[in-house]
């Protein structure tokens, strides 16, 4: 890992200390994909995090949120320190996302596989408005079982959405078990390919080559785009990687923290 991607575990530990828990695993696999995609894609700032032109981010793997909180953090969207709140009573950084409380989230997502029917609303709303706004919609694995998911990318084919592109967390491993024995979803990239998008894949924890594939965003114009990231869930840290015990966790020990931490310092 470089120092940015160690910079922002680290930022994910320090919430999860404040806490008391935490979807470790969820959060740690996006990092470099949301990391880059403010850094390099998204016309979204502090500054115009109101603006009708800004581009929409929308986490629909909501659990994962620290990923998003730690990005925006770095971003200067909240203050680092607001971290350290996570899961209080009187914090607004929640264990989901919740539009309108914190800048620069885009919608409330908890309940799986609502994000991207949110994503093509978005993005037909700003075709109709004459707005050069990008939607990108991050969803995971898992939370492609369900099949609001098929719908809406049905929709934004039909729509012929090319300012929408939907993102796949693809660590291969849900709440309890690997997604080939819980739902196989297999072969992947044809499905979405079979639903209108033009689909590629990469390296999820890479950023060169993110970044090498966003600069090519609209894959396809008249068509939405679609990328498969495969990445490693609990990626940066030894013990959880591929370790379903590691996808949430409650009440963590002074050991289990001070793992945590030597892996990021």
């Amino acid at each position: 890992m470089n120092d940015i991607s160690k910079q922002l575990r680290r930022m994910v530990v320090e919430a999860i200390d404040g806490g008391g828990r935490g979807h470790l695993g969820s959060s740690v696999s996006p990092i470099e994909m949301i990391y880059t995609l403010y850094d390099s894609l998204l016309n979204v700032t502090p500054e115009n995090v109101q603006s009708p032109d800004r581009d929409r981010f929308i986490l629909s793997k909501g659990h994962g949120c620290l990923a998003l909180y730690v990005v925006l953090a770095h971003r200067g969207f909240i203050k680092r320190e607001e971290l350290k709140t996570f899961c209080k009573h009187d914090s607004r950084i929640g264990g989901h996302p919740e539009r309108n409380k914190i800048p620069g989230i885009e919608a409330s997502t908890g309940a799986l596989g609502h994000g991207l029917s949110i994503g093509v609303g978005a993005a037909l709303a700003a075709r109709m408005q004459k707005r050069a706004s990008k939607v990108v919609v991050l969803t995971g694995d898992g939370e492609i079982n369900e099949g609001s998911i098929w719908e809406a990318a049905m929709s934004a084919s039909k729509h012929k959405l090319s300012n929408l592109t939907v993102m796949v967390d693809y660590n291969k491993l849900q709440s309890y078990g690997q997604t080939k024995e819980v739902l196989d979803l297999e072969p992947l990239v044809d499905k979405w390919t079979s639903f209108g998008f033009h689909t590629v894949e990469v390296d999820g924890h890479d950023m060169k080559a993110l970044v090498e594939t966003y600069r090519k965003l609209p894959f396809t114009e008249g068509k939405p785009s679609a990328i498969i990231c495969h990445t490693i869930k609990g990626k940066g840290f030894p013990f959880a990687e591929g370790n379903p015990h590691w996808h949430h966790k409650a009440k963590l020990s002074p050991a289990e923290l001070a793992a945590l931490y030597a892996c990021v310092d």
